[in-house]
Formats: structure tokens, sequence, C-alpha cells
């Protein structure tokens, strides 16, 4: 197979109808996005989840449009490959259709986002057709859409009843309709995202719904273990946080020892010359 030396959506929907797996991850900096592009990460998402991770709210509402475009902005200049999409904060899609193709096209014209994140079922998908038709591409996103966790009384599995789990399926095939390009399936059983999986054609990224959707996205910060996970299915492929803090202990350390910095590995000199007319 060809390397691919730029990610568009066209050839996710191929990997879909190939079986290919997609993965996809958030990236909120420049350093992180240098670093995921490089392993070839298919999807860099800019969630609103910087809230919560990087800007120290305790959920996603407050976080700002000023603040998305701030942080795509800064992943675009690491991101050459996979295809990036920027998640439109809340209240900035809600109120109508044209507020929301002015905030998405600062997504795409300002920051250089590729496509936009919105989250809502069957009441967002006029904006979604909207978005289609003003040319900007959407992923959609059900299940636990953590925007409205006030409603949804917090963290949880949405679709473990018959009515729950037929509008799910009911909801993915309107934005299918509408004009989304793929759907994130957040905190769903897996037997339910199987379903909603086989029944559209648009490529399902499952974020806690199990091994049978067509792709999986993790937040950077769990994956890399800064963060402590609120639920089960987060995978800690290394725990940055215990690394970091040893070693800002031991740099500590050598600065009260006086090991650090030393003469004849950190420091510089001058010309012993130039050194002697100066004490003179």
């Amino acid at each position: 197979m060809k390397e691919i030396k730029r990610i568009r959506i066209p050839y996710l929907l191929e990997m879909k109808e190939r079986g290919e797996k997609i993965s996809m991850i958030t990236a909120y900096d420049h350093p992180t996005a240098l670093l995921v592009d490089r392993a070839g990460i298919e999807i860099v998402l800019v969630g609103d989840s910087v809230g919560n991770n990087v800007l120290g709210y305790e959920e996603t509402v407050p976080v700002t449009m000023e603040e998305m475009i701030h942080h795509t902005k800064a992943v675009r200049r690491g991101v050459k490959r996979a295809l990036l999409i920027g998640d439109m904060p809340f209240m900035s899609f809600n109120v109508s259709n044209e507020k929301a193709i002015e905030n998405a096209g600062r997504f795409i014209k300002e920051a250089g986002a590729d496509a936009v994140k919105l989250e809502g079922g069957e009441e967002m998908a006029d904006r979604v057709e909207a978005l289609d038709r003003a040319g900007i591409a959407v992923m959609g996103h059900l299940g636990f859409t953590p925007q409205r966790i006030s409603q949804l009384g917090g963290h949880k599995v949405q679709g473990r009843t018959e009515a729950v789990a037929k509008k799910l399926l009911a909801d993915a095939k309107l934005l299918e309709e509408a004009g989304a390009f793929s759907l994130i399936l957040e905190l769903v059983p897996w037997q339910i995202a199987q379903l909603v999986t086989a029944s559209v054609k648009i490529p399902t990224i499952g974020i806690g719904a199990g091994p049978h959707c067509d792709g999986q996205v993790l937040v950077l910060h769990d994956v890399l273990g800064f963060s402590q996970p609120l639920t089960k299915f987060p995978k800690r492929y290394v725990n940055l946080n215990e690394i970091i803090e040893k070693a800002l202990l031991e740099f500590k350390s050598d600065i009260k020892s006086e090991k650090y910095p030393t003469i004849e590995e950190h420091s510089f000199s001058v010309d012993e010359e130039v050194l002697k007319r100066l004490k003179k």
C-alpha cells in the first residue's frame, strides 16, 4: 500500500470499507502535535477537553472559541499528515445555523483545521446539514456528550435502555444523512456501538464504546498517564506523572546539594587573558 502524505476524509471512508482500524487522539499544543503526527495517527482532535486537561477547568463547558482557536493554531503547526479536527465548544454552534457556520469557519480559516466536531443527535442534524452545505466537514458525537453533563447526571454510559439505544441508532442515521463524515460514540455499550457501526456507511470512532467501532480515540493525557481517568475505558500506556515528578525532585535536590550546575559539564568560560584584564 502506498504511503499517504496527508490524510483526507475519502481515505477514512476507504479504511472503513476495507476494515482497517482508524487511530485518533487529542492534542492541545505544538510539541505533542509533532509527536502524534510522527507516530502516524490518522486523526488529531483539538478537543474542548483542553479545558479540564490543560486549562484547569473542572469540565469542558467553560471553554471559549478564542481558547479553541488558540490551541488549534498551535496544533496545526505541528500536524502535517493527520486529519485535524477542531472541537466546537459549548454555545459556539447551539444557537443558530448562522452562528455555527461563522464559528466553524474560524476553525478552518484562522486555525487551519480540516474539519470540526460537534455534539448532539437529531436536534443538531440541521446544524450538520447547514455546515455541510457551507463546505465545512463535520464529525458528529453521540452517546455521552460532555457539554450536556449536567443534564446527563455525570459520566454515565448511554444506551443501556431500549429507548435510548433506539435513539442512538436513529441519531446516527440522521447525522449521516445530514452530511457528517464520521461519528464519535462515547460511553456506549459495545453491543449498541457494534449495531450503530454496522448501520452507517461512515466511520464510527469509539471512546469507551468497545472494540467493534471503525476506530478508537483517547485523550492524550490519559494515554500518557498525566490524568486520573474517571471511568475504566482509557488505557494508560506510560505514567509520565511519576517520571516527571521524579525528574523534578532530582532537579531540586541537585540544586540544593550544589550538584547542578557543574563548571565542567554545564557552564561556559571566558578567555583567561580577558578575565585578567577585567580583574585589574
